[in-house]
């Protein structure tokens, strides 16, 4: 079964323009995430998928530079682009990523894959449904023909927006898997979505990627006990409503 990671990436963002080409130590985030993804060992093949629009040009030219593939469809209709993204690599198991999050654990996203390929009646499995995790290593893997039938029956404008709302909100017609974290630690955010949320990150990443480009998660908690200040940098943001 061919497994395809698909990251949705735009410049478009009503807090912070731009966000994924923000450079730090001069790469940009997604060059990060790209790196760190890559580091699986069970994606066969990894896609971007972005719009039409010229203001996302640079995030195609960004993955031409490091050899990964771009699907580019609606802005607005997210769904539909992972539908088209999937159909054209043939996917059968999608791993859905977002390109706000620099941070991702190659290891943390095998182990989800693990788990769906192992479960013998599961449809969509995560770390999302019951939070333990810090925002920001956010990892969903589900089927083709999860994504085909909500794809069928997602019909508001929210849902064709958000792509797996209408499946997290249906549960009696899909079925579901959360992975959890032993210690809950979803108060921590990773994710990029404001400028705090980039000083945060930018402060990690000059700390550990010259000791190691795949720093696990791990890591990242190891050293912010040793830095307790940084935690406070983006502690006020509060998450984006769907």
């Amino acid at each position: 079964m061919k497994v395809v990671a698909i990251i949705q990436a735009r410049m478009g963002s009503s807090r912070l323009p731009g966000k994924v080409l923000r450079e730090v130590m001069d790469k940009p985030l997604l060059y990060y995430q790209l790196a760190r993804v890559r580091k699986s060992n069970y994606l066969d093949e990894i896609i971007v998928a972005t719009t039409t629009l010229a203001n996302d040009d640079c995030i195609v030219d960004l993955c031409m530079s490091q050899n990964i593939k771009v699907y580019r469809g609606s802005e607005q209709d997210v769904l539909t682009r992972y539908v088209e993204a999937t159909k054209e690599a043939n996917a059968d198991i999608i791993v859905r990523l977002t390109a706000d999050c620099p941070l991702l654990d190659p290891v943390l996203i095998d182990q989800l894959i693990e788990v769906f390929k192992r479960e013998q009646d599961v449809d969509y499995v995560s770390n999302v449904i019951n939070r333990t995790y810090p925002r920001g290593l956010d990892i969903e893997v589900f089927s083709q023909e999860a994504l085909i039938k909500v794809n069928q029956w997602a019909t508001s404008t929210s849902y064709r927006e958000h792509v797996t709302n209408y499946l997290l909100e249906h549960p009696e017609k899909f079925r579901l898997r959360n992975v959890s974290n032993p210690t809950d630690i979803s108060f921590h955010r990773w994710t990029v979505d404001t400028i705090e949320d980039f000083q945060l990150i930018q402060h990690i990443l000059i700390a550990l990627y010259s000791g190691d480009p795949y720093f696990s998660f791990n890591d990242v908690l190891r050293l912010l006990d040793d830095h307790p200040e940084w935690y406070q940098i983006n502690v006020d943001v509060k998450q984006k409503d769907w």
